[in-house]
């Protein structure tokens, strides 16, 4: 464990964040004294923060380092002179640097894409790319690597999205919240379908009538893109996608939407009749998701498909005419080093898809994975800046460019999630998810709804993560999303 103490409470998911980067296999624990008593053990320092009326201090294993606040009365500011103060400290102490240094819980494109937007024409105090560079690597310490990465996505993020209607439109998402099995890393919202194929109907009825709802209260905006993912959506039977996709073209005006993406995911729910499902109803864009090309590591995390089954699945999805194919990877799954990322590496270039998802493996507590680490060690979990270069490499030889990126709490080795893609097949949706500029009407167990609102303003509704909750409660969930876009 290593404990964390505070003379008066905040900041804490900070502190938090910035400790649990720097020492991973750690049990971090955050609390004002007097009201708990965590010790540091083993080889782990103490650490205490204290907040002064323009100074922050912070006192590492009886050794004391200090910051005099610029601006104290701005509490953005301290949180940012506490973050540098923190990662300065905790950096000299291991000869550990960060890639994307003090950044948490922050889009580090999202910071890029604010100057280039400040930067067009007729605004005040442009900023040049350099400009950027310098603020992101003096502001939050990023590597230069890293924050050029988030300048040159955040570029091609704002051409990609040029013509998104974003106060007049919405997106839409629809979860199917079910798998052939639940994944060792996985936190999402999925439960095994074979428990739930006698109650596949009636979560299409309660999806139906959310449908019906939405096609009701969006009928004045646009469509611009529609994502069904999960779960894995083609756990669904052929004729039980065919009704699903039946219902979502019927019900709504597909005349601008740039992008009608399903989630097939998992080889072992791929088949050449669903497959003609999702073509027969205009799907663009679909995922073959292996995470890793490596069969025993499809063993250990519970994925019960042969790498054969996934190259036999791109092939199919291929002569069913899909000319838009993503997949997945995950870095730092359990026992994989470079030499397991090149050989997927390989696998995939063979394959040529159209567009690459690369993760970094988030540890979840919510997921099995982390009982995994508490038996195995966290040391078999490896991702570097060499596996990191390596999936890049692989995307750039085809011809795929970055064009979206995010981060998750507890990524290995602090890096990234990065969607690569060839010009003209880039995930739209996935863009806009992050982004948060447009509404994004979300259907489905587990799923959260975000209104944009004209000022700029986010709000958030949840649909209830339980199956039969949502079945039996879809009448009161509709008339939240009604709330929800009442303002």
């Amino acid at each position: 464990m290593l404990a964390v103490r505070l003379n008066k409470p905040q900041f804490e998911y900070d502190i938090h964040s910035i400790v649990k980067a720097f020492y991973p296999a750690e049990t971090v624990k955050v609390f004002e004294e007097g009201t708990k008593d965590f010790e540091s053990d083993g080889d782990n320092p103490s650490i205490a923060i204290w907040f002064e009326e323009r100074a922050i201090r912070v006192n590492l294993s009886g050794t004391e380092h200090e910051a005099v606040l610029s601006r104290p009365e701005e509490r953005p500011v301290v949180k940012n002179e506490l973050k540098q103060l923190l990662y300065r400290v905790l950096s000299a102490h291991t000869g550990k640097e960060l890639p994307w240094g003090t950044l948490t819980g922050i889009r580090p494109t999202k910071i890029a894409m604010q100057f280039l937007e400040e930067n067009a024409p007729g605004t005040q105090n442009p900023m040049t790319e350099a400009d950027i560079l310098s603020y992101m690597q003096e502001t939050y310490y990023c590597s230069e690597e890293k924050a050029l990465l988030a300048i040159d996505i955040a570029k091609r993020e704002k051409r990609i999205l040029a013509d998104i209607h974003y106060e007049k439109g919405y997106s839409l998402y629809i979860g199917i919240p079910f798998c052939p099995t639940t994944c060792l890393y996985c936190s999402f919202t999925s439960f095994p379908i074979f428990s739930w194929k006698d109650r596949v109907g009636e979560y299409l009825t309660a999806l139906e009538k959310e449908i019906d709802f939405v096609r009701e209260a969006c009928q004045d905006k646009i469509l611009d893109s529609v994502y069904i993912g999960g779960g894995t959506p083609t756990t669904l039977e052929p004729e039980e996608l065919r009704r699903l996709l039946s219902k979502v073209r019927a019900s709504f005006d597909f005349s601008q939407v740039k992008e009608f993406t399903v989630e097939a995911g998992r080889a072992d729910s791929i088949t050449r009749d669903k497959l003609r499902a999702l073509k027969e109803f205009g799907v663009t864009r679909i995922s073959v998701n292996p995470q890793t090309m490596n069969q025993e590591t499809l063993n250990i995390i519970g994925r019960r498909h042969t790498v054969g089954q996934v190259e036999e699945a791109f092939r199919l999805a291929r002569e069913e005419g899909f000319t838009n194919i993503n997949m997945d990877l995950i870095l730092g799954l359990p026992g994989e080093t470079k030499e397991h990322v090149e050989r997927t590496m390989e696998a995939v270039t063979r394959l040529c898809p159209d567009s690459l998802t690369v993760h970094s493996l988030a540890i979840k507590r919510a997921s099995r994975l982390s009982l995994w680490i508490e038996e195995n060690g966290i040391e078999t979990l490896h991702n570097t800046d060499e596996t990191m270069e390596i999936a890049a490499e692989g995307a750039a030889r085809m011809n795929m460019k970055p064009y979206y990126l995010y981060r998750q709490k507890n990524m290995s080795g602090n890096f990234e999630n990065v969607g690569y893609a060839t010009e003209g097949n880039y995930g739209i949706y996935n863009i806009l998810i992050m982004e948060e500029k447009q509404t994004i009407m979300a259907l489905g167990a587990g799923t959260i709804s975000k209104a944009v609102y004209p000022d700029g303003r986010i709000e958030r509704c949840d649909n209830v993560k339980d199956v039969a909750l949502y079945i039996e409660k879809i009448d009161e969930m509709i008339d939240r999303k009604r709330k929800l876009l009442g303002g």
